[in-house]
């Protein structure tokens, strides 16, 4: 096996992984939203970058909401910078993680 396939395939797993460790860091209190910068805290050992990439995902698929912290309005990664938003599991991420439904790209 090549150099790059296998880079591409390290990189695959750590994605499914690092989608796991953040929701599951946005589940620990799954009825309040927490800052991403909390999240970025709690996970030392994962890149910001990485924590934007699973967020971005994770919005994108339906599983958490995001909201700005000070207005409180929905919000997304593309319109407001990550240190000023607040996520929370919605009803498909609450289901995903209770074995409801499965994701590919997502390794609890």
């Amino acid at each position: 096996m090549d150099m790059e396939k296998q880079l591409h395939l390290i990189r695959a797993g750590n994605f499914k992984e690092n989608n796991g460790s953040v929701m599951r860091t946005i589940n620990m209190l799954r009825h309040q939203f927490h800052k991403l910068k909390s999240v970025e805290y709690a996970l030392p050992d994962i890149d910001k970058g990485d924590i934007i990439d699973s967020v971005n995902y994770l919005y994108e698929a339906g599983y958490i909401h995001l909201r700005d912290i000070i207005t409180k309005q929905p919000a997304t990664l593309a319109d407001s910078d990550f240190d000023e938003l607040e996520a929370k599991l919605t009803a498909k991420g609450i289901s995903f993680l209770a074995g409801g439904i499965q994701d590919p790209c997502i390794k609890i």
